[in-house]
C-alpha cells in the first residue's frame, strides 16, 4: 500500500463516495467512512436506502476480526382477521426486461438501518455518529439535484412516486416527478437524521418515531406494530468463507440466502482449474437458481444449515465499499426494496418494501414468522489475498436477485482473469434465471444458445444488472471501482 494513502471509497453517487473519503481524510476508519456514506447515501440515493431500510455491514482485515453485522428487515406480524392491506402490484421497466413489484402498507416489513448504523459504530467506530450525521442532515435539508442515475429511477419507478399523497409531496411537488438537475429536498429527513446523530436508535424504535410509524401503518393495514419495533436488534454473525482459487471469500451467513447462493457458485466452478468459461458460469447461476427450493428458504433460519447445504452439494438497493489505509475494509449494502410508497409524515421515513419483493418471497408474500429475517439476496462480501490474507478486494452490489451473479462475475474476472477492479466492474455481464439468460452487449450471444433456454439480449449496459461497488488492493496500490450502470464513483482519500 502506498505511503501516506487515507484509503479509498467506491459507491452509487458522487455525494455518497465523497462523504466517506472525507471521513478518511479526517482520520476516520473504514468503518467510520461507511457509515458516514451510509448517511449520506439517505439523502443522495433516497429511492434505494434510507431510515426505512435494512442491510448489511461487513468488516475484516487490519487486524479486525472477520464480522458480518445483519441489520436487514425482519417480517412483521401478519394479520389474519381480515383487516390487513392488500399489496398493490406495479409495472416496472428496465428497458430490455420488466419486473413486477409490490408496494403499499402491506409491504413493509421492520426496518434496521437506524440499528445497524449505531452498533457499527459502537463496535468499530471511532468518530461520533453526531460528527457522521451532521452532513448527511444539513444535505437533507439543503437538498440534492437528481442526477441522471437516481432520475432514471425516478422515471421508472414513477406509479410508486405518485402512489400516495405524501410521497408524492417529495417527488411530485409540481405535479409530476422531479426530472435530472431538479432539486429533492425533505427537512424531516434531516432532523430524523440528526436525532440518529444526537439520540442513537432509539426514536426509531421505542420512541415517538417508533410510534409515529406503527401507528400511521396499523392505521392504513400495515403489520409493523410498536412491539415489533421494539424488539428489534442488529446481530453480529460469523460470516461465510469459501476457498476460491487461491484465495479466500468471505460473504454473507444465513438467514441470507445470497451469500450461500454465491459460495455455491464460486464452489462448483473452483471444481475445476483454470478461467472459467462463459457457458460454465451461467451453468453455476444454473445451479444455484435451482436450489431456491421451499427447503432452502425454510432451512436459511436453522442452526447449521449453511454447513450442510454446502458439504452435500461441494465438499432497489446501493453498496458501499471501503479500504482504509491501515488494511481495514468494510463492505455494506442497504435496501429500501423500491420503497413502499407510504412516507410517515413527521419522520422522513420512507418504509421499505421488503415484503412485497417477489425475489425475497419466492413461495409466496407472507409466509415468513414474525421476527425471522428476511432472505435477502444482499452479499457484502471481502476477497483475501494468498500469500498473507491481507484483504485484496472489498466489493458488493445492488440489483436484487442479479446481485449473486454479477458479484460472481466480478470476482471471476479479478481472480481469474486478472482484471482490475475498474474493468471487472465495467465489464458486461450475464445473469440466469427461470430459464432465461439476460446478457450485455458484448457477451458472445451464441455461446448461451441452448435448447431450453431463452436469450434476452440488451441493449446497452444496464442497471438491471446489479451496481457492484469495489475496492481492491493491487500490487500496494488502492484502486476503487464505481459501477456505471447506476452511476457509480469511486473516490480516494
Amino acid at each position: 500500500m502506498k505511503t501516506g494513502e487515507r484509503g479509498v471509497v467506491a459507491a452509487g453517487h458522487p455525494l455518497t463516495a465523497e462523504a466517506g473519503a472525507r471521513v478518511l481524510r479526517a482520520g476516520g476508519n473504514a468503518v467510520d467512512a461507511a457509515v458516514g456514506a451510509m448517511l449520506v447515501s439517505f439523502v443522495a440515493e433516497p429511492l434505494l436506502t434510507g431510515p426505512g431500510a435494512g442491510g448489511y455491514l461487513m468488516v475484516a482485515g487490519g487486524g479486525w476480526e472477520p464480522a458480518l453485522l445483519d441489520f436487514f428487515v425482519e417480517a412483521p406480524l401478519r394479520a389474519s382477521d381480515g383487516s390487513a392491506a392488500e399489496l398493490r402490484a406495479i409495472d416496472v421497466s428496465f428497458g430490455d426486461a420488466a419486473q413486477v413489484f409490490h408496494i403499499g402498507p402491506a409491504s413493509c416489513g421492520v426496518y434496521g438501518t437506524p440499528a445497524g448504523a449505531c452498533e457499527a459504530i459502537t463496535r468499530w467506530g471511532t468518530v461520533s455518529l453526531a460528527e457522521l450525521a451532521a452532513p448527511a442532515a444539513k444535505l437533507a435539508r439543503a437538498g440534492v439535484a437528481l442526477n441522471a442515475g437516481q432520475a432514471y429511477i425516478a422515471e421508472i419507478l414513477a406509479e410508486l412516486l405518485l402512489s400516495t399523497a405524501e410521497c408524492a409531496a417529495l417527488w411530485a411537488p409540481a405535479g409530476r416527478v422531479l426530472r435530472e438537475g431538479e432539486v429533492l429536498r425533505n427537512p424531516e429527513l434531516g432532523d430524523a437524521l440528526e436525532r440518529l446523530g444526537g439520540e442513537g436508535a432509539a426514536p426509531f424504535y421505542t420512541g415517538d418515531v417508533a410510534a409515529a410509524v406503527s401507528g400511521w401503518l396499523g392505521e392504513r393495514g400495515g403489520s409493523v406494530t410498536g412491539e415489533a419495533l421494539a424488539s428489534y436488534r442488529a446481530q453480529l454473525r460469523a460470516p461465510v468463507r469459501v476457498g476460491y482459487r487461491d484465495r479466500e471469500v468471505l460473504t454473507n451467513p444465513p438467514p441470507s440466502a445470497g451469500g450461500t447462493l454465491l459460495a455455491y457458485a464460486l464452489g462448483l466452478l473452483n471444481r475445476r482449474p483454470g478461467p472459467p468459461a462463459l457457458g460454465e458460469i451461467v451453468a453455476a447461476m444454473e445451479a444455484a437458481q435451482s436450489e431456491r427450493t421451499p427447503a432452502f428458504v425454510d432451512g436459511l433460519g436453522e442452526e447449521g444449515f449453511l454447513e450442510r447445504f454446502l458439504s452435500s452439494r461441494l465438499g432497489a438497493t446501493t453498496h458501499i465499499s471501503v479500504l482504509d489505509g491501515e488494511g481495514r475494509a468494510c463492505s455494506v449494502t442497504c435496501t429500501n426494496g423500491e420503497g413502499s410508497g407510504v412516507v410517515v409524515p413527521g419522520t422522513g421515513i420512507h418504509v421499505n418494501n421488503i415484503m412485497g419483493e417477489q425475489d425475497l418471497n419466492p413461495l409466496g408474500f407472507h409466509r415468513h414468522p414474525a421476527g425471522r429475517r428476511m432472505p435477502s439476496m444482499m452479499a457484502p462480501s471481502v476477497v483475501l489475498g494468498s500469500a498473507t490474507g491481507e484483504v485484496e478486494l472489498v466489493l458488493g452490489s445492488a440489483g436484487s436477485n442479479r446481485i449473486r451473479s454479477a458479484l460472481l462475475q466480478t470476482i471471476v474476472g479479478v481472480v481469474d482473469h486478472g482484471m482490475s477492479a475498474p474493468e471487472a466492474v465495467g465489464a458486461p455481464r450475464v445473469h440466469y434465471e427461470e430459464g432465461a439468460v439476460y446478457a450485455e452487449p458484448g457477451i458472445p450471444l451464441e455461446a448461451l444458445a441452448a435448447p431450453d433456454r431463452e436469450v434476452v439480449a440488451f441493449h446497452a449496459l444496464n442497471l438491471f444488472f446489479g451496481g457492484v461497488q469495489a475496492v481492491q488492493c493491487r500490487d500496494g496500490e488502492l484502486l476503487g471501482a464505481g459501477d456505471p450502470r447506476r452511476g457509480g464513483v469511486a473516490v480516494r482519500a
